[in-house]
């Protein structure tokens, strides 16, 4: 429950940034810092929950982080003014950081290694399928009620998952034992990390909307983030105590199932951005039809996530991450077939089933796979990183739509046009029967040749963009069939089990 109330907020906001802007007199521009600033300080966090589960025990770190998650959605709700909800959302995504990690570290020390796959699929559900409710539900409640409802309503659900886990979570003894242990804090590596992770978030958020290395901004970012991710590296590997334990990659299974994990990321949050961004810019569909037809893909993966979550307990993990991928570049291709401005309303429902399909195959494996050879006391920072990474492949994802979409679209309108010309008959044909059909309708000729021009000129735009929203589903199957290469490097895994298999 905490999970997927703090995976919905990383959505539900998305639908309500002009309500927001127009209530707090800021411009739209100025608004996408309220999502901005959740993610920025949602991503600090992450990776070093680990840390903090182990400084404070992780019962009561959970505890700590829900409150604070809590009590600033109730500011946010509040807050008069553009300056104090982005304040209030730094808070409410620094509390809702720990909250997907210990959740899945509390269910893999929970659950025997026969019964994970299940709980990784219960888990795995609040995390693919809240972030497909979210544009529907935070738009039928900004319609119908107020744009800070999406806030308020977390304020129950939070206290009731607070009397939960009070009363029913309990650390384990490795960690009671680790809990209130004297530890330094490690200034450069906290120094380190919200200046890389800061910077890299912060740029794939604005990174479309300022013209990338266009701009000095961008540019400046992009150097913080380099510097300060591999200055944290660094520092970390070396450091007798630190906040991210990044010798966990020398296991190279964990580093691949990282990767896998990041491009899982990747791919659900770039097909959940771009279908409804198409039906919505192309087709005139509203934020509540678009989510409709997003909404079959969310029952199925809820019908999938524990069908494979059995399945993992009886065929490893590796073939089922390699069927997901495939499965999924299969979708993506489909989907470059299927995409055009003719698309009907039950055609896009049954394309979005098409396109999730495969990441039902994925989540709950490549979650498993990633805890094969590991420490047992080490499950709270496998939980951090592994979030981290998925956190940070949505934010590609995302940023990646917006700008193969712009920049592909500037190149296909720039070929297109090359047959509206006066020399092209066909082209002077179209013009011509426009123009006597507006005349027909009462237009006076001279305009109705221009509106001829500016109906045929809109025409080039809309094929144009669709033209570039096939392309980037064309990137996705590229990307996922490369992953369906490499996931046979995984290593085995005994099914139901948790250890290495010898080659």
């Amino acid at each position: 429950m905490a999970a997927f109330m703090e995976v919905l907020d990383t959505s539900i906001a998305n639908v309500a940034l002009p309500y927001m802007a127009g209530n707090l007199g800021a411009s739209n521009d100025q608004s996408t810092w309220i999502l901005t600033s959740y993610l920025v300080s949602n991503a600090i966090v992450l990776p070093i929950s680990g840390w903090f589960a182990r400084l404070l025990g992780r019962r009561r770190f959970f505890l700590i982080c829900l409150v604070i998650f809590t009590f600033s959605s109730l500011l946010c709700g509040l807050a008069p003014s553009l300056a104090t909800i982005i304040l209030c959302r730094v808070l409410q995504g620094a509390g809702g950081g720990a909250l997907q990690p210990m959740a899945q570290a509390i269910l893999a020390d929970t659950f025997p290694p026969e019964k994970r796959g299940l709980a990784f699929a219960l888990y795995g559900i609040t995390v693919i399928v809240a972030p497909t409710v979210g544009p529907t539900l935070g738009g039928w409640i900004t319609d119908n009620y107020s744009w800070r409802w999406i806030f308020y309503i977390n304020v129950p659900v939070g206290i009731l998952v607070f009397l939960l886990i009070l009363r029913l979570i309990d650390d384990p003894p490795w960690a009671k034992a680790a809990a209130g242990v004297a530890a330094k804090i490690d200034y450069v590596g906290v120094s380190l990390l919200i200046i890389g992770v800061g910077s890299l978030q912060i740029m794939l958020d604005k990174g479309q909307e300022d013209d990338w290395f266009g701009s000095r901004f961008i540019v400046t970012l992009m150097v913080l983030a380099a510097a300060g991710l591999v200055g944290l590296v660094i520092w970390e590997w070396f450091h007798k105590d630190p906040i991210i334990d990044v010798r966990l990659y020398k296991n190279l299974n964990f580093l691949g199932a990282n990767g896998m994990i990041f491009m899982l990321g990747l791919m659900l949050f770039s097909s959940l951005v771009a279908m409804p961004l198409f039906l919505q810019s192309l087709l005139g569909y509203t934020a509540e039809s678009a989510g409709l037809v997003l909404s079959g893909g969310g029952l199925l993966l809820l019908a999938l996530m524990p069908v494979v979550g059995v399945l993992s307990s009886k065929v490893q993990s590796r073939y089922l991450v390699a069927f997901g991928w495939s499965t999924l570049a299969i979708g993506m291709y489909i989907s470059t077939k299927q995409v055009d401005l003719q698309i009907s309303f039950a055609s896009a429902s049954v394309l979005r089933l098409v396109q999730v399909f495969g990441l039902g195959f994925l989540f709950v494996p490549i979650n498993l796979s990633s805890y094969v050879g590991m420490p047992t006391e080490k499950s709270s920072n496998i939980a951090g990183l592994v979030n981290f990474w998925r956190n940070i492949g949505s934010s590609v994802g995302t940023s990646m739509v917006t700008t193969v979409v712009a920049r592909r679209a500037q190149f296909h309108q720039w070929n297109l046009v090359w047959g509206t010309t006066d020399g092209n008959l066909l082209f002077t044909r179209m013009t011509e029967a426009l123009a006597r059909k507006l005349t027909a309708a009462g237009i006076d000729p001279h305009e109705a040749g221009r509106k001829a021009y500016g109906l045929v000129y809109n025409n080039v735009i809309a094929q144009a963009t669709t033209l570039a929203y096939v392309d980037m589903y064309m990137v996705l199957a590229v990307g996922a069939a490369i992953m369906f290469a490499l996931s046979f490097l995984l290593k085995k895994n005994q099914p139901g089990g948790g250890h290495v298999v010898a080659e």
